[in-house]
């Protein structure tokens, strides 16, 4: 990340990674940052707080995603993507005025919007009160995609993203929404094709505690937690490939 002059920078940055990783991770408050770290919580938050404005976070978690798709032995850029959402529970720290009432899954908080890849690696995240719809949260995340990923052409999404949205999609972006179904004669718990890579990329960020549930009080701020999340697993699933016995 480029500078503009003045002094160096006081704490390694492996080290301010690894601190807003654990703060991801545990869950717990900033002020509770443990001292092994060495770094004032205000200054871990505000490099948190600045990295999420200059986009470093998602500079570096696209690097680590590009990396973990070429160990997975494909193209650095995805050609087709899924997308779901998932309704979480807000703390008292988030504002009225960004929250809401997802009355069906009776949850009151935040809604994350999400496209990911064929193997579940996130390429969008957009952050929503929880009365906000799927078609409608899907649409500036489908735009931000357009933005990003050139190759993409096809995306799967359940019966929620069914209707206006479809054509919105291909007339506007030049996408092919293809509605993945529940068939009516289902019962139980069934593994639907393509969407069930996008529910464990959810049940992926769900794992971090600080993402269970909402405490950021801007939405960015949340969506720069669900980055965290992701570059905390693909981390660690490059760190074990290259842990891994050559085979020569």
């Amino acid at each position: 990340m480029d500078g503009n002059g003045g002094h160096p920078e006081k704490y390694c940055r492996r080290l301010v990674i690894d601190a807003i990783c654990y703060v991801a991770d545990n869950g717990n408050k900033w002020r509770n940052l443990p001292a092994d770290y060495g770094i004032p919580w205000k200054t871990l938050h505000a490099t948190f707080t600045r990295w999420a404005k200059e986009d470093f976070t998602i500079a570096v978690h696209n690097d680590l995603r590009e990396q973990v798709r070429r160990a997975e032995g494909r193209e650095a850029e995805p050609s087709a993507a899924i997308i779901d959402s998932q309704s979480v529970r807000a703390a008292e720290s988030v504002g009225a005025g960004s929250r809401g009432w997802d009355a069906g899954k009776k949850v009151g908080g935040r809604k994350r919007h999400v496209i990911v890849d064929t193997i579940g690696m996130l390429l969008v995240v957009v952050v929503t009160a929880a009365s906000v719809q799927d078609r409608d949260g899907a649409k500036p995340a489908l735009a931000f995609l357009r933005e990003l990923f050139e190759r993409i052409t096809l995306i799967w999404a359940d019966g929620g993203y069914a209707g206006k949205l479809v054509d919105w999609a291909k007339e506007q972006l030049g996408y092919t929404l293809e509605i993945v179904k529940r068939s009516d004669d289902m019962t139980g718990f069934v593994v639907l094709p393509r969407r069930w890579v996008v529910e464990r990329t959810l049940s992926w960020i769900f794992q971090r505690r600080r993402c269970v549930r909402d405490y950021e009080r801007l939405p960015e701020h949340h969506e720069a937690m669900v980055h965290w999340s992701m570059i905390i697993l693909m981390r660690r699933r490059l760190a074990r490939a290259d842990s891994r016995p050559s085979s020569k």
